[in-house]
């Protein structure tokens, strides 16, 4: 039986010649020629000021806080249907993630929730990208604006899409991207930050490498700089060898977005007409990154037991991401109903570059199946674009 994994990074001979070039030079470490040259194409491929290399996503985004005065105590509005990662960085400050609901069909935080969580304390806005699809912005950036809120877009799954035709990353002050494994362009772990304001993206790179700054730089002036530590900083730099494979992956980007596009389109005809389950929506006005792909189970089917079953098949699935104000390390005074329903009833099938039409099709029979068998008290209906990939 062959296994069908739920993600797969397509990496090559190019990243590995990309890797070669590194072991040569003799500089591997972080900050140096080749993490300069892909902040350099990043800066220009999102149009931003400056952009900032850095071990993750996670790290872009707590630098991010720093860089934007957050404090203890001070309030940071939160995407809730998320990898915990935005609601952790607000606790690193000893800030207080709010967490807002999300909108059903996307699953993107809703403007209307955030409005209504601002209070006196409110200092800023957290949105994420859910799973590759960006969220409202200009709904966003309007409340923040009338409120003097800074906003903050987690772009962590979304590399390659857009809204209203512009990149995601580059849709508020300052984005943080992830290149994860699982991501579109990857380099196994790494992620960057991206700011409109040239202040924030050298403020994020100073403290990227412990307060001081890049030793690669002092290293090429001439005499004996000598550092001077005057705050607390971080080690958040991403190696040269991690860079190197990401400025091939950000080159091949177009063609690895294009093929998760095909696998998307596919699934939706396969899928098409279903009533136990619900496909992703995408308004016209924004792409889908397609890190993953979630189908939304109705509430009578057992999503454990048809997980099981696909596994048993040797397909990967997962339960999607997290309705984060449910996790008992915020002990959150929200209630984020349709986050908490998301996260009950979505499951993330198989979404990645390397995935064949048989595979595709293998995938959705293989689902509907399951769904099917594990119904229980909900309604059996098959239509027929599902029917005709079932036989």
């Amino acid at each position: 039986m062959e296994a069908i994994p739920l993600v797969h990074a397509s990496l090559g001979e190019r990243e590995l010649a990309a890797v070669a070039e590194v072991f040569a030079s003799g500089w591997p470490a972080g900050q140096g020629p080749v993490g300069k040259r892909l902040e350099a194409q990043l800066a220009s491929l999102y149009r931003v000021s400056d952009a900032v290399a850095v071990a993750n996503c996670g790290a872009a985004l707590h630098l991010a806080l720093l860089a934007l005065g957050v404090t203890p105590g001070d309030e940071v509005i939160v995407a809730d249907y998320t990898f915990p990662a935005p609601a952790q960085a607000v606790r690193y400050l000893d800030a207080v993630p709010v967490f807002a609901d999300v909108l059903p069909g996307t699953g993107t935080i809703d403007p209307q929730s955030v409005e209504d969580l601002v209070t006196e304390r409110t200092v800023g806005v957290i949105a994420v990208d859910t799973v590759g699809l960006p969220a409202d912005y200009t709904a966003l950036q309007a409340i923040a604006d009338r409120h003097g809120l800074f906003v903050v877009e987690d772009a962590a799954c979304a590399v390659g899409a857009t809204y209203q035709g512009a990149p995601a990353g580059a849709l508020a002050q300052v984005g943080c991207l992830s290149f994860h494994g699982r991501k579109g362009a990857t380099s196994g772990e790494g992620g960057a930050l991206l700011a409109a304001d040239a202040k924030i993206g050298a403020d994020a790179r100073r403290r990227s490498s412990f307060g001081i700054g890049s030793i690669f730089d002092m290293g090429n002036v001439v005499g004996l700089p000598i550092p001077t530590f005057t705050e607390v900083g971080f080690n958040f730099k991403l190696s040269d060898i991690a860079a190197s494979i990401l400025t091939v992956q950000l080159d091949r980007i177009g063609e690895l977005l294009e093929r998760r596009r095909t696998v998307a389109a596919a699934y939706g005809e396969l899928l098409a007409g279903q009533e136990l389950l619900t496909l992703p929506q995408v308004p016209p006005d924004r792409t889908h990154a397609w890190q993953s792909y979630l189908v939304t189970l109705d509430p009578g089917v057992d999503r454990a037991a048809v997980a099981a079953r696909l596994r048993a098949q040797g397909i990967g699935c997962g339960h999607g991401t997290w309705a984060t104000h449910l996790q008992p390390v915020f002990a959150a005074r929200q209630h984020c109903p349709v986050s908490a329903d998301l996260f009950a009833r979505n499951l993330a099938i198989p979404m990645h570059a390397e995935l064949t039409a048989a595979q595709v099709e293998r995938v959705a029979e293989e689902l509907i199946s399951a769904v099917r068998a594990h119904a229980g008290g909900a309604v059996h209906a098959l239509g027929g674009a599902t029917a005709a990939a079932a036989r």
